[in-house]
């Protein structure tokens, strides 16, 4: 029903920035809560940020708060996650994922995800 395409990363300095989209398929996009998880190598995947369906109720990770933004235009069907002074504890693996109606911060509770955005933050 959903399909998760995600673009954007790359190599940045540190004190840098980088924008992640994430595109979606699917018609029922708009009904679904959208978050951003990460994966460093060998740690779990965490729990980034998630915004709701009207794009009006976010919820960010106290490790990124105030660095990052997310956002979403359900007219094109993408995500967005504007990253801001970013620091090398930042480099991972990015997914969107997604979820019927209600926000949430843990990965069990999304049921579609993209392949992922590498993001490498530099020293």
């Amino acid at each position: 029903q959903v399909q998760l395409v995600e673009s954007g990363g790359g190599l940045v300095q540190a004190g840098g920035s980088l924008r992640l989209s994430c595109a979606a398929s699917g018609r029922t996009f708009s009904s679904y809560a959208m978050g951003w998880f990460r994966q460093a190598p060998g740690k779990e995947r965490e729990f980034v940020a998630t915004i709701s369906w009207s794009g009006r109720n976010t919820n960010y990770a106290d490790s990124v708060k105030g660095r990052f933004t997310i956002s979403r235009d359900n007219a094109k069907n993408t995500v967005y996650l504007q990253m801001n002074s970013l620091k090398p504890e930042d480099t991972a693996v990015y997914y969107c994922a997604a979820r019927y109606e209600r926000i949430a911060t843990m990965t069990y509770e999304y049921n579609y995800w993209g392949q992922g955005t590498q993001v490498t933050v530099s020293s």
